[in-house]
Protein backbone atom coordinates (compact mmCIF):
# COMPACT_ATOMS: atom_id res chain seq x y z
CA UNK A 1 0.00 0.00 0.00
CA UNK A 2 0.73 3.30 -0.61
CA UNK A 3 2.66 5.54 2.73
CA UNK A 4 -0.06 7.18 5.06
CA UNK A 5 -3.00 6.22 6.22
CA UNK A 6 -4.76 3.14 5.66
CA UNK A 7 -7.69 2.95 3.06
CA UNK A 8 -11.09 2.99 4.61
CA UNK A 9 -12.12 -0.16 3.10
CA UNK A 10 -10.52 -3.49 3.06
CA UNK A 11 -8.55 -3.70 -0.34
CA UNK A 12 -6.41 -6.98 -1.70
CA UNK A 13 -4.27 -7.00 -4.70
CA UNK A 14 -3.71 -9.69 -7.40
CA UNK A 15 -1.44 -8.97 -9.83
CA UNK A 16 -2.86 -11.26 -13.37
CA UNK A 17 -2.04 -11.42 -16.77
CA UNK A 18 0.09 -11.21 -19.36
CA UNK A 19 0.54 -7.50 -19.19
CA UNK A 20 0.65 -7.59 -14.88
CA UNK A 21 -3.11 -6.16 -14.44
CA UNK A 22 -3.67 -4.84 -11.00
CA UNK A 23 -7.11 -6.87 -10.21
CA UNK A 24 -8.48 -5.17 -6.44
CA UNK A 25 -10.92 -6.86 -3.88
CA UNK A 26 -12.40 -4.25 -2.41
CA UNK A 27 -14.65 -4.99 0.58
CA UNK A 28 -16.20 -2.87 3.29
CA UNK A 29 -17.21 -5.86 5.38
CA UNK A 30 -20.97 -5.63 4.42
CA UNK A 31 -20.33 -6.26 0.48
CA UNK A 32 -17.32 -7.33 -2.25
CA UNK A 33 -16.63 -6.26 -5.48
CA UNK A 34 -13.85 -7.04 -7.42
CA UNK A 35 -12.69 -4.52 -9.71
CA UNK A 36 -11.10 -5.06 -13.49
CA UNK A 37 -11.05 -9.00 -13.81
CA UNK A 38 -8.49 -9.53 -16.40
CA UNK A 39 -7.95 -13.93 -17.20
CA UNK A 40 -8.13 -16.59 -15.39
CA UNK A 41 -12.05 -15.92 -13.29
CA UNK A 42 -11.56 -19.16 -11.14
CA UNK A 43 -8.05 -17.30 -9.54
CA UNK A 44 -10.14 -14.89 -8.24
CA UNK A 45 -12.97 -17.07 -7.43
CA UNK A 46 -10.20 -19.06 -5.12
CA UNK A 47 -8.67 -15.66 -4.11
CA UNK A 48 -12.40 -14.53 -2.33
CA UNK A 49 -12.33 -17.48 -0.13
CA UNK A 50 -15.82 -18.39 0.12
CA UNK A 51 -17.26 -14.71 0.41
CA UNK A 52 -20.05 -13.59 -1.65
CA UNK A 53 -19.29 -11.20 -4.86
CA UNK A 54 -21.52 -8.70 -5.45
CA UNK A 55 -20.46 -6.90 -8.24
CA UNK A 56 -18.11 -6.82 -10.81
CA UNK A 57 -16.96 -3.16 -11.80
CA UNK A 58 -15.38 -2.37 -15.22
CA UNK A 59 -13.40 0.82 -15.35
CA UNK A 60 -12.84 0.63 -19.12
CA UNK A 61 -13.79 -2.06 -22.07
CA UNK A 62 -9.77 -3.31 -22.88
CA UNK A 63 -9.60 -6.89 -23.39
CA UNK A 64 -6.95 -6.87 -20.18
CA UNK A 65 -9.50 -4.98 -17.73
CA UNK A 66 -12.49 -7.29 -18.80
CA UNK A 67 -11.55 -10.29 -19.93
CA UNK A 68 -12.55 -12.12 -17.12
CA UNK A 69 -15.66 -10.29 -16.75
CA UNK A 70 -18.35 -12.67 -18.49
CA UNK A 71 -16.18 -15.68 -16.53
CA UNK A 72 -16.69 -14.49 -13.05
CA UNK A 73 -20.07 -13.57 -13.28
CA UNK A 74 -21.44 -16.70 -14.48
CA UNK A 75 -19.34 -18.26 -11.72
CA UNK A 76 -20.49 -15.64 -8.99
CA UNK A 77 -23.51 -14.22 -10.02
CA UNK A 78 -22.45 -11.25 -9.53
CA UNK A 79 -23.92 -7.77 -11.06
CA UNK A 80 -21.40 -5.78 -13.65
CA UNK A 81 -21.20 -1.97 -13.85
CA UNK A 82 -19.69 0.19 -16.13
CA UNK A 83 -19.73 3.46 -17.63
CA UNK A 84 -22.54 3.73 -20.43
CA UNK A 85 -20.14 4.87 -22.71
CA UNK A 86 -17.98 2.08 -23.09
CA UNK A 87 -20.72 -0.78 -22.32
CA UNK A 88 -21.45 -1.41 -25.75
CA UNK A 89 -18.07 -2.66 -26.24
CA UNK A 90 -17.82 -5.18 -23.51
CA UNK A 91 -21.30 -6.57 -24.16
CA UNK A 92 -19.88 -7.01 -28.17
CA UNK A 93 -22.62 -4.63 -29.56
CA UNK A 94 -19.66 -2.85 -30.84
CA UNK A 95 -15.96 -3.66 -31.27
CA UNK A 96 -12.37 -2.04 -31.06
CA UNK A 97 -10.16 -2.27 -34.05
CA UNK A 98 -7.76 -5.25 -34.80
CA UNK A 99 -4.81 -3.61 -32.56
CA UNK A 100 -6.87 -4.93 -29.63
CA UNK A 101 -6.91 -8.61 -28.54
CA UNK A 102 -10.51 -9.67 -28.60
CA UNK A 103 -12.15 -11.11 -25.39
CA UNK A 104 -15.78 -13.04 -24.78
CA UNK A 105 -18.25 -10.00 -24.50
CA UNK A 106 -20.09 -9.69 -20.94
CA UNK A 107 -23.52 -8.28 -20.11
CA UNK A 108 -23.78 -5.06 -18.13
CA UNK A 109 -26.09 -4.97 -15.68
CA UNK A 110 -25.59 -2.06 -14.33
CA UNK A 111 -24.51 1.37 -16.51
CA UNK A 112 -23.23 4.75 -14.54
CA UNK A 113 -22.77 7.94 -15.54
CA UNK A 114 -21.08 11.16 -14.31
CA UNK A 115 -21.98 12.10 -10.62
CA UNK A 116 -23.55 9.27 -10.06
CA UNK A 117 -23.81 7.29 -6.50
CA UNK A 118 -22.64 3.89 -6.94
CA UNK A 119 -24.48 2.14 -3.80
CA UNK A 120 -22.49 -0.85 -3.26
CA UNK A 121 -23.37 -2.24 0.87
CA UNK A 122 -22.70 0.18 2.80
CA UNK A 123 -20.23 1.62 0.17
CA UNK A 124 -21.61 4.74 -1.91
CA UNK A 125 -19.03 5.65 -4.89
CA UNK A 126 -18.81 8.83 -6.89
CA UNK A 127 -18.95 8.13 -10.46
CA UNK A 128 -16.55 10.53 -12.43
CA UNK A 129 -16.32 10.38 -15.88
CA UNK A 130 -12.42 10.46 -17.11
CA UNK A 131 -12.18 9.89 -20.94
CA UNK A 132 -8.92 10.26 -22.47
CA UNK A 133 -7.72 6.31 -22.11
CA UNK A 134 -11.14 5.50 -23.33
CA UNK A 135 -14.20 7.29 -24.33
CA UNK A 136 -16.19 5.70 -21.39
CA UNK A 137 -13.49 5.32 -18.72
CA UNK A 138 -14.75 6.03 -15.34
CA UNK A 139 -12.91 6.26 -11.68
CA UNK A 140 -14.58 5.47 -8.53
CA UNK A 141 -13.79 7.56 -5.47
CA UNK A 142 -15.35 6.67 -1.98
CA UNK A 143 -15.52 8.98 0.62
CA UNK A 144 -14.49 7.78 4.59
CA UNK A 145 -17.72 8.50 6.10
CA UNK A 146 -18.96 5.70 3.21
CA UNK A 147 -16.39 3.23 3.99
CA UNK A 148 -15.76 0.45 6.91
CA UNK A 149 -13.48 2.76 8.50
CA UNK A 150 -14.12 6.49 8.98
CA UNK A 151 -11.27 7.72 10.11
CA UNK A 152 -8.92 6.51 7.03
CA UNK A 153 -8.17 8.02 3.56
CA UNK A 154 -10.02 8.18 0.78
CA UNK A 155 -10.01 5.54 -2.10
CA UNK A 156 -9.78 6.48 -5.55
CA UNK A 157 -10.51 3.59 -8.44
CA UNK A 158 -8.55 4.65 -11.56
CA UNK A 159 -8.17 2.36 -13.87
CA UNK A 160 -6.06 3.30 -16.78
CA UNK A 161 -6.59 7.12 -16.45
CA UNK A 162 -4.32 7.59 -13.23
CA UNK A 163 -0.63 5.34 -12.26
CA UNK A 164 1.92 6.05 -10.01
CA UNK A 165 4.31 8.61 -11.88
CA UNK A 166 2.13 8.41 -15.37
CA UNK A 167 -0.99 8.30 -16.97
CA UNK A 168 -3.28 5.93 -19.10
CA UNK A 169 -2.09 6.11 -23.31
CA UNK A 170 -4.03 8.08 -25.37
CA UNK A 171 -3.14 6.88 -28.74
CA UNK A 172 -5.58 3.93 -29.00
CA UNK A 173 -9.05 4.22 -30.50
CA UNK A 174 -11.33 6.49 -28.53
CA UNK A 175 -8.12 7.73 -26.65
CA UNK A 176 -7.94 11.91 -26.82
CA UNK A 177 -4.63 13.95 -24.89
CA UNK A 178 -6.81 17.05 -24.03
CA UNK A 179 -9.37 14.56 -23.25
CA UNK A 180 -7.21 13.05 -20.83
CA UNK A 181 -5.91 16.18 -19.67
CA UNK A 182 -9.12 17.50 -18.67
CA UNK A 183 -9.57 14.27 -16.34
CA UNK A 184 -6.45 14.73 -14.80
CA UNK A 185 -7.14 17.91 -13.69
CA UNK A 186 -10.06 16.86 -11.94
CA UNK A 187 -8.55 14.28 -10.59
CA UNK A 188 -5.80 16.49 -9.18
CA UNK A 189 -8.53 18.40 -7.34
CA UNK A 190 -8.95 14.95 -4.56
CA UNK A 191 -7.57 14.98 -1.32
CA UNK A 192 -4.23 14.69 -1.00
CA UNK A 193 -3.99 11.48 0.85
CA UNK A 194 -6.65 9.60 -0.99
CA UNK A 195 -5.29 6.03 -2.00
CA UNK A 196 -5.07 5.57 -5.78
CA UNK A 197 -5.63 2.19 -6.97
CA UNK A 198 -4.30 2.48 -10.77
CA UNK A 199 -4.68 -0.55 -12.80
CA UNK A 200 -1.04 -1.53 -13.60
CA UNK A 201 2.18 -0.64 -11.28
CA UNK A 202 2.05 0.37 -8.02
CA UNK A 203 -0.58 2.15 -5.02
CA UNK A 204 -0.18 5.26 -4.66
CA UNK A 205 -1.65 8.55 -3.11
CA UNK A 206 -2.67 11.75 -5.21
CA UNK A 207 -0.49 13.62 -2.80
CA UNK A 208 2.23 11.25 -4.30
CA UNK A 209 1.66 12.17 -7.87
CA UNK A 210 2.61 16.17 -7.49
CA UNK A 211 2.74 16.28 -10.78
CA UNK A 212 -0.67 16.10 -11.36
CA UNK A 213 -0.77 19.76 -10.52
CA UNK A 214 0.33 20.79 -13.47
CA UNK A 215 -2.44 19.31 -15.34
CA UNK A 216 -4.66 22.58 -13.42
Amino acid sequence: MAQGKNPCVSIEVMVMGPIENNVYIVSDGEATFVVDPTEYASFIVDALDGRKLDAIVLTHAHWDHVGGACDLRRLTGAQTIASAIDAPYITGEKTLDSSHRQFTPCPVDKMVVDGEELVIGNMKWKVLETPGHTRGSICLFLDPKYGSDPDGAPVLISGDTLFHGAHGRTDFEGGNPADMIASLARLADLPGDTVVLPGHNDITTIAGESWLSRTK
